[in-house]
């Protein structure tokens, strides 16, 4: 079972897809609430050189209440994480978490219907690039 869900870009710039991925994100109530430039971490900590990745900290903050609603230390599971990272070819990949597959290990089924919702806004992401 996979735990995300993604669509390769090609002939796309990074920055554009960016900003895309943003707008998508937004049209469907998420806002970023981190950001995590890997890129840049990596060779910070590490010297290592990676192609540019992002991480994107995605919230709707409508679900994101029903859920710590429900489970307090579902909070420990948020926001949910779509990536952005260029490929060795060139292409830009945009990878999105499954909540649905992510909260399942909470085991309270009452999670599982706001999961499933938030999982198919978010594959509405991917099908809008």
């Amino acid at each position: 079972m996979n735990y995300y869900h993604s669509k390769i870009l090609e002939g796309k710039d990074f920055d554009a897809v960016r900003t895309e991925v943003e707008a998508a994100l937004k049209e469907e109530g998420f806002g970023i609430l981190t950001e995590i430039d890997f890129q840049a971490t990596m060779k910070k900590k590490l010297d290592k050189d990676y192609l540019p990745h992002v991480i994107l900290g995605a919230c709707n903050p409508t679900y994101a209440d029903k859920v710590v609603s429900i489970e307090p230390h579902i909070s420990t599971m948020l926001p949910c994480n779509v990536t952005i990272r260029e490929m060795e070819n060139g292409n830009i990949e945009v990878t999105a978490i499954d909540p649905a597959t992510a909260m399942a290990v909470v085991d309270n089924n009452d999670l599982i219907e706001h999961a499933e919702e938030v999982n198919e806004m978010l594959k509405n992401v991917l099908k809008a690039l």
